[in-house]
């Protein structure tokens, strides 16, 4: 099932987070699904098949995890009614 948030960022041109893997923003969004999704940076890394180099993109990669886990609980309390 995709939400808006979903289809939005998937019409967005891809923004490079980490130029030592070459991983874009879509790339992490893509590890933090299904049901063995990602939950922490260095999972992200080994989800894409790569690990981290310098380290400077972690920051925006928690950003991205924990942008798309309250994007989720959002959705699931719609869902279920709960607020």
């Amino acid at each position: 099932m995709t939400n808006a948030c979903d289809q939005c960022h998937r019409d967005l041109a891809a923004m490079i987070v980490c130029s030592c893997n070459v991983l874009s923003d879509n790339d992490v969004r893509s590890a933090l699904s299904g049901d063995d999704a990602a939950r922490t940076c260095g999972e992200v890394y080994g989800c894409l098949g790569c690990s981290a180099q310098c380290g400077r993109c972690a920051r925006t990669i928690r950003r991205i995890m924990n942008e798309a886990l309250a994007g989720t609980d959002v959705a699931y309390c719609r869902a279920t009614g709960n607020s």
